[in-house]
């Protein structure tokens, strides 16, 4: 055996990515541009719009940070760390690829909303769109780094501790070196996840333009008002940077693969 599949299986692989992805996205450019470039010009500006953007970025960016710390806290514990349950933390940490996003929104309003049980009232707020996302982005980083931290050379790091350095800087001078393309590499997924996810903020968030209301909300709005151009322009801008977001993680990893190969 070759390994290669051949013409008749790169045929069907092609077909069905045409169908499942190709297709649709052509159809939702071509739907954006109905009313030329023009149209989509002032869809993807008006101030709403902008201001939605705006407040998806800024909030997607805070989430995507809050997992490069906690993430790889949670990685740490996971792979260095023995205590009772750790198989089922583990397990847990896929939940949130499981549930349906609306599920954890109704049980985030639960929580934070205006009868919290806590005391915490973060409905109709920013901390509770960053704390919707995080819970649904939560495990890009784990996963990303757990597999590299696993892999990590010990006897480096015990070097490291009998020459006299602290914990504190091993980590940042001989761990952390090596876990940085994981971390990055999460973090930018958690991104891209971010700005597109609509469940889970859509009860939390409250949906307040210019305040809450990230994009995917304000393109639900624009569907039902009537405006289905304006929505597939906005989809189309938020796809751009999502795509744009993949493709600088892509590179970045070919690079970091070929600097691995070169020092090897």
């Amino acid at each position: 055996m070759t390994g290669t599949v051949g013409p008749l299986g790169i045929g069907v692989a092609m077909l069905w990515l045409s169908v499942i992805v190709l297709l649709p996205l052509a159809a939702l450019t071509v739907a954006a541009f109905e009313d030329g470039w023009a149209g989509f010009w002032d869809a993807v500006t008006a101030p709403a719009a902008l201001a939605s953007l705006r407040i998806t970025v800024e909030v997607s960016v805070v989430v995507a940070l809050v997992n490069v710390v906690m993430g790889t806290l949670i990685a740490w514990v996971l792979v260095r760390d023995d205590f009772p349950g750790k198989r089922i933390v583990n397990s847990m940490i896929d939940l949130p690829f499981a549930l349906p996003t609306i599920v954890a929104s109704i049980v985030l309003l639960s929580l934070y909303g205006p009868d919290s049980p806590l005391h915490v009232h973060l409905n109709a707020t920013q901390p509770g769109l960053v704390v919707a996302l995080a819970f649904v982005t939560l495990p890009f980083v784990v996963r990303s780094v757990q597999p590299v931290l696993i892999e990590v050379d010990r006897e480096v790091e015990q070097a490291a501790a009998s020459l006299g350095a602290g914990n504190w800087t091993t980590f940042r001078r001989v761990v952390l070196p090596t876990l940085a393309p994981a971390i990055i590499s999460g973090a930018g997924l958690a991104f891209a996840r971010a700005i597109g996810e609509y469940g889970s903020v859509v009860l939390i968030g409250g949906n307040i333009p210019k305040v809450t209301q990230m994009l995917s909300q304000h393109i639900q709005q624009q569907i039902e008002i009537d405006r289905p151009v304006n929505a597939a322009a906005e989809s189309v801008a938020l796809l751009a940077i999502a795509f744009v977001t993949l493709l600088v993680l892509r590179l970045f990893a070919e690079r970091t693969m070929r600097k691995e190969q070169r020092q090897r």
